[in-house]
């Protein structure tokens, strides 16, 4: 989101002393009890089931050339951005996560990149992890619409030819398409819906209008039906609200009736400035907004991605990046912050 100016100003020797969370062998995911598709009869998961973390680009994910999430490198090979992977998804695992959300773009699919890239899907999804692929815009571009609709539709090709066949790979076609009024962009998603029509609808994240913020437009359009629908919310958006009801009913509204296909696949606040998420609010905006989103999460029993798991210099990172090579471990930034959301996710 271009509004995310916190991402950028972070600094490594500030972040809190923590828990260590290590990289290494996982124990598989908790389970959730699935639901039915009432229009298809399928098993479907419900969405309470995603419980996540993003894993981000240093640059917020808005790159002009291939997006690189935090301890990657695109002069790394397969073997070693899997071997990478592991050990990240396998902190994040420990965390309680059980899916994790990362960025492409045209560059990093459609250029030479990609090889390697797929390491980091293929090692999330062999440790049992939900990954959720959303699009990006360019950095030179940040208009909240499509850059190059032919290297768009390349990209999202050459995506789901290699993963639709994989039931623990989503796809989100576009990250906040605030460029777009209301119609044009479900009519961009209705398109994208119908010419990856093999791809399984509950397999698809449709963002909420605008900043994903409002989810309701996107839930009424038949087009879409049978979709997740994902939505952001952050703190920063009201800095003057310290009332936990006041943001609750903030979150409620942006969701109407529809928290049965909604993932908050973007929600976040800092967490290295020594804020106690468990305490009172004190006047803190932070803290209210975040009691807030993990007690609407449970309530609704909505899906969950926090931003982000691991981003390198973001003040609202839930863990920093330890180690070298393919030897990586991630801290915990705030144990407060972690406690919110297994409360969120009821563990």
């Amino acid at each position: 989101m271009p509004r995310k100016n916190h991402r950028g100003t972070a600094c490594l020797g500030a972040l809190l002393a923590g828990a260590t969370v290590f990289g290494g062998p996982l124990a598989a995911p908790a389970s959730a009890a699935s639901a039915s598709d009432s229009s298809t009869g399928k098993a479907v998961l419900p969405v309470s089931a995603f419980k996540g973390v993003n894993w981000a680009d240093p640059r917020d994910n808005y790159a002009d050339d291939a997006v690189v999430p935090s301890g990657l490198s695109t002069s790394d090979s397969y073997a070693t951005t899997y071997a990478k992977s592991r050990a990240i998804i396998g902190g994040f695992a420990k965390l309680g996560a059980n899916t994790v959300r990362l960025p492409v773009n045209p560059p990093s699919v459609n250029g030479p990149f990609w090889k390697s890239y797929r390491g980091a899907i293929d090692a999330a999804t062999a440790q049992g992890f939900k990954v959720i692929l959303g699009y990006w815009e360019a950095d030179n571009a940040k208009d909240g619409k499509i850059d190059d609709q032919a290297a768009w539709d390349r990209m999202w090709a050459r995506i789901t030819s290699s993963y639709a066949g994989n039931s623990k790979v989503y796809f989100e076609p576009m990250n906040e398409p605030f460029g777009y009024t209301s119609q044009e962009w479900r009519d961009v998603a209705a398109r994208w819906v119908k010419t990856h029509r093999f791809v399984p609808r509950d397999r698809i994240l449709v963002g909420g209008i605008k900043y994903s913020e409002d989810v309701k437009p996107v839930c009424a359009d038949s087009r879409l039906n049978g979709t997740r629908i994902a939505l952001h919310n952050y703190g920063f958006w009201h800095t003057d609200w310290t009332s936990v009801d006041q943001w609750k009913a903030d979150f409620k509204e942006r969701i109407g009736t529809c928290a049965s296909r909604t993932i908050l696949d973007e929600f976040g606040a800092s967490m290295t400035t020594d804020l106690d998420y468990n305490g009172p609010v004190a006047g803190s905006s932070e803290v209210a907004y975040i009691q807030a989103a993990t007690d609407t999460i449970r309530e609704l029993g909505l899906g969950s991605v926090y931003w982000p798991g691991l981003r390198n210099g973001d003040t609202y990172s839930l863990t920093t990046l330890q180690g070298t090579g393919t030897r990586l471990s991630l801290k915990v930034n705030n144990q407060s912050g972690l406690d919110r959301l297994h409360w969120a996710w009821k563990q």
